[in-house]
C-alpha cells in the first residue's frame, strides 16, 4: 500500500529537496499534489481533499532520517 508513491519519494529525492526541502509533500501515484509546513497540516488538508490511504505525507528532508526509525527495547531473551 502506497509502495508506488514511496518509491517515487526515493527515486526522485534530490530533486524533490531543490524545491521542498524541509516540507512535508502530498504525493499521489508519482505526483506531488500539495505541500505544507507541518504533518498535521498536511494531514488535515488533504484528508479534507481525498480519501485516507489514496496519498502519501512525506517530509522531504536529506538522507534517509525522514524514512527511518530505529526502536529500542530492553526486553531480554534467554
Amino acid at each position: 500500500m502506497l509502495d508506488k508513491e514511496f518509491s517515487y519519494y526515493l527515486a526522485n529525492q534530490n530533486e524533490l529537496l531543490k524545491k521542498y526541502n524541509n516540507r512535508f509533500i502530498v504525493i499521489m501515484g508519482e505526483n506531488v499534489v500539495d505541500d505544507y509546513d507541518t504533518y498535521e497540516q498536511a494531514l488535515f488538508q488533504s484528508s479534507q481533499k481525498h480519501e485516507l490511504g489514496t496519498f502519501l505525507i512525506q517530509e522531504c528532508t536529506e538522507g534517509e532520517g525522514a524514512y527511518t526509525q530505529t526502536f529500542h527495547s530492553r526486553v531480554a531473551f534467554r
